[in-house]
Parts: C-alpha cells; structure tokens; sequence
C-alpha cells in the first residue's frame, strides 16, 4: 500500500485554487468539479461534498493540528513572490537548528502549508561554503550517505 495524495477540505474550490496556482505555482491536473487534483499530489474537495461523505456537518477549520510541507529549491524568490500575494503568516522565515529556513502560511481555509528551503540546496550550500561533508553532516545532524547523495 502507498498513499496518492493529501486532501483538503475547503469552503471554495475555486477560491482554494487559485491560491495554490498564485502562491505555490500548482496546476489542476485532474478536475472533478468538486474534487480537484493538483500537481504535487494535493487534491482540494468542497465543503459540501465531504458533509455528505463523512455523514455530519462538523467539519472544523483552522485546528493548527496538520499541514501540508512543500520544498522549494529557490527559497529567496519564493519569499519575495509572497511579499506580493495576499497571505497570512502563520510565523515569517525562520532557520531551523540543522541549517534549512522555512515558513508557514495559512491557505484560504486556514491550513497550514509550510515552505522549506530544498534540505538538499542547504547541503550543497554548506558544501559549496568550504566545509567538510563530515563538518556538514554535524551540522546538520544528519547520515554521511545523506551528505553524499547531495554530492552527485
């Protein structure tokens, strides 16, 4: 068994997808009119419709309980596209302990979608800067086999 993809609920799909397609630059690959795919394995489906599937009218929103993780390899332009869009901080970019820098935004609906920077760019960074791969490995706490697959 292996998973297909994340789902989110939302309370408009097409306000939902054009959030996506503006801010992370997602496309629909697959629309079902109530349930649409979308490239990197996010399916969005409507409010309504998961009501009727699940059997009650309490959905919640805006739990801070999940979000969805996304990697960009180009982390400076990233943030400077979203200085132009309307979103939400859930924290502005922060670096975390092992060297990567990350954000979190809320989409429309109020799920949380954190942006880090490619884990493996932060390696090659490191690396391009003069340390070691053992230096590297240290410091951020990670397998040398880690550091050597983002050597080749």
């Amino acid at each position: 068994m292996k998973i297909k993809n994340s789902m989110l609920v939302v309370k408009d799909i097409e306000k939902s997808v054009e959030f996506y397609k503006k801010v992370l630059g997602l496309h629909v690959i697959m629309d079902f009119g109530a349930n649409k795919t979308l490239t990197g394995g996010l399916t969005l489906q409507t409010l309504e419709t998961w009501q009727k599937f699940i059997g009650t009218d309490e959905v919640s929103f805006g739990s801070n309980s999940f979000e969805v993780y996304f990697e960009e390899d180009n982390f400076d332009k990233l943030i400077e596209k979203l200085k132009n869009c309307e979103v939400e901080y859930v924290h502005p970019v922060k670096e975390h302990s092992w060297g990567q820098r990350v954000v979190r935004i809320y989409d429309p609906d109020k799920h949380i979608i954190e942006i880090g920077e490619n884990i493996k760019v932060v390696c090659r960074n490191f690396l391009d800067s003069g340390m070691t791969p053992e230096q590297v490995a240290e410091r951020m706490d990670v397998p040398m086999k880690f550091i050597n697959a983002c050597m080749h």
